[in-house]
Formats: C-alpha cells, structure tokens, sequence
C-alpha cells in the first residue's frame, strides 16, 4: 500500500506547477455559509444566473457534492495588475476591460495545472480526486478562508494578506484526509471603502451584494437590455468592473503577476470603443480567443461597448453609435439607439430616427427612441 505524500509534499508539488499559495481545509462548509447562500437565492441576487440555483444543494455543501470528500487541497495564482485599474476609467473614448480577462482564460491556466497536480495526487496517494475550478458548484471563497488562504472581504471577493483582493483560486478535492490549516480571521475592520466605491451601489450592506446591480454581472452574465437607470453609471466599463477590488487597502501588499497568460494582451491594454463598436462576429471571435471575453458573445460585447460610447460624452463617437443603429442584434440597436441620444443634437436625433424608427420590428428597440434619455454632456458618469 502506498503512503500518501505528506502536507509540505503536495505543496511543494503545487507550487512547482505554478500556484503561488496552496493550502489545505477540509470537505465541508458551516451552517453559516450554508444560510448566507440561501438567503442570497431568497432575496433574488442571483438575477439570471440560473446555474447557481439549479446546483444550489450541491454548491452549499461539498459532502453533498461528493460524498467521499475528506479533504480540499486550495490554490492560488496570483493575477495582480502592475497599476491602479481606475485610472483607465478617465480615458472615456478608451474601453476598460477587467484585469483577470486582459489575456488567457485563468479557468484554462488552472485547470491544466489542477489537473497535474490531481494526478500526482491521485498517483501518490492511490486516492480518488476531482478538479473545481469556479464554473463549478462549490463555494469556493469560504473554503478558502477555511484553508486560511485569506478571507471574505465586505466585497464578498478573498481579501488576502500576502496578494490583496488579486487571487484566481482552483481546488483539487480528494478522498484522502489531509491535516487542515487554520482558517485566516476577517482583517476588514471597520473600512467600507469596498462599499463606497461601488458605481451602481451594488452592495445592500457588509458581504451582501446584489448581482443584479453589479457591474461585473450586468456586462457578462446578463443577457438583455441593461436598465437604463443603470447605464450611465457604468462609464466606459465594457467587461467586468475591478472598482471594489482596487480601492481595497491591503492591496498595498499585493504582488504585480508573472504567469504570462494573465499579462495583459498589448491589444486589450488601451484599446479604443470606436475599434470595439465595429467589430462583427468573425473579428470579435479572432480578437478574443482564448480569452473570457469571448464566453458572452460579440452582441453583448458591441451593448457594453455602445453604452461606454454613450457615456464617453466624445461627439466624435456619434458616427460610431449611428452605425449600429440598423445591426441584427436587437441588443446591440437599443444600445445604439441610446448612445445616439446621449451623444446628438437634436437636429441628428431627429434625423437618425425618422430613417431608423419606423422600421423597427422589435417592440423594445421601437421604445428606445421615446425613451427619455439625459445627454451625457449633463450626467454625472461615475470613473473611480
């Protein structure tokens, strides 16, 4: 029979393959995670993540998950940016793309090393292993903070002492009992500052956020129209927002990333809306494989894009949004249709909709162009 590799062994090994922390706790989650996520489903957050409610007994308890679950082995891969992410929000003709998805996809680059490390693993230990990374049912941020690898911040997002709020997590669950380490403590404190910076005000209070106001959640995983009260508050970012995450003080001790695929691409480090606007289907799939971008789909891709045109208060992009004003996706019209009227005077407007709004089939493009709509020149947009 083999004897199973020791602690300091798996770390060591998973540390060779890449991971800048690992760490260990075991196969369970507290009644206190459990409620907290329940509570979130009850009250709706979730929007139209589906997903989360359709693995929900699953994510809120591995044992439910995997019966035969003893242990997880918790990793990091450090991702931090070599600057403050806000200040591309001043550059509003310029589109600001969150910075874990500036080049590779990290589920891609973890999930290739989880699975050489779950190998070993498996190897070593003649030990039955199975692979999350966070497209899976698992809460991962609690089990995290259980194997001490740093803990929840009032963002919801891991708050980490040695990386800041800058960690891509992975987890190798195993059968075999591995001695766990101690939990890390909150370190939060009385700072809101996560809180406060928030555009949209996403954050109902201290670790509660509703997703359905959260930028990040808005430009990815929702697939319609964007409220129009929200739209202005959501300035030139066009994929995910990193606000609550920069404005976070223990990033003073963050590390800048070495792992290649997580340096930002030199085509996504300033790239401008009036590029991104034009791009058909082929070209945002060329300019974006391999990315995470490329998940949502050029259609809400060119609506993000649309709506920082609209808050960009740049006159020079109005030709850019009259473009897309007679595009296939509807999504992407009603985006036009209000950038359009952020942008244009009325002599423009009223020309652009007399050629565009009476041939309109779709019911929800048609009221964009009665909607009411303050020019941006007048709207307070929120850059950081």
């Amino acid at each position: 029979m083999k004897t199973p590799p020791d602690r300091e062994a798996i770390r060591e090994h998973a540390r060779s393959l890449g991971f800048d922390v690992v760490r260990f706790a075991r196969a369970e989650s507290s009644e206190q995670t459990r409620a907290a996520f329940v509570d979130f489903l009850a009250r709706g957050y979730d929007g139209d993540m589906g997903w989360m409610r359709a693995n929900a007994d699953r994510r809120a308890d591995p044992k439910v998950l995997w019966p035969e679950a003893r242990s997880v082995v918790m990793v990091g891969m450090n991702y931090g940016p070599d600057h403050d992410p806000r200040a591309a929000l001043q550059e509003t003709s310029n589109a600001v793309i969150s910075v874990y998805a500036r080049n590779k996809d990290y589920h891609d680059v973890l999930k290739k090393r989880l699975k050489q490390l779950a190998r070993w693993l498996a190897e070593s230990a003649a030990t039955d292993v199975k692979i999350f990374v966070d497209t899976a049912p698992v809460l991962e941020k609690p089990l995290a903070q259980q194997a001490g690898l740093g803990w929840q911040g009032k963002h919801t997002n891991l708050v980490s002492r040695q990386f800041g709020s800058w960690l891509f997590l992975g987890e190798v669950f195993t059968a075999l009992e591995i001695e766990p380490d101690s939990p890390e403590d909150n370190h939060c404190g009385a700072c809101r500052a996560c809180l406060d910076v928030c555009p949209t005000k996403a954050f109902t209070g201290p670790y509660q956020l509703d997703a359905r106001r959260c930028i990040s959640y808005l430009t990815i995983e929702h697939k319609g129209h964007i409220d129009r009260d929200l739209r202005p508050l959501m300035g030139n970012r066009i994929y995910g927002c990193d606000d609550c995450l920069s404005v976070c003080p223990w990033n003073k001790f963050a590390q800048t990333a070495t792992e290649p695929g997580f340096l930002p691409r030199d085509a996504l480090s300033a790239p401008k809306l009036a590029d991104f606007a034009a791009l058909d289907d082929a070209a945002f799939r060329t300019l974006f494989s391999g990315s995470p971008v490329k998940r949502i789909g050029r259609d809400r891709f060119v609506r993000n894009v649309l709506i920082a045109v609209g808050n960009s208060g740049d006159g020079a992009l109005l030709d850019v949004a009259a473009q897309r004003l007679s595009d296939e996706s509807a999504v992407v019209r009603a985006a036009a249709i209000w950038a359009v009227k952020r942008l244009a005077g009325s002599e423009d407007e009223a020309r652009l909709r007399a050629t565009h709004c009476d041939g309109e089939a779709d019911a929800d493009v048609r009221a964009e162009w009665t909607a009411e709509v303050s020019n941006a020149s007048t709207v307070a947009v929120s850059r950081g």
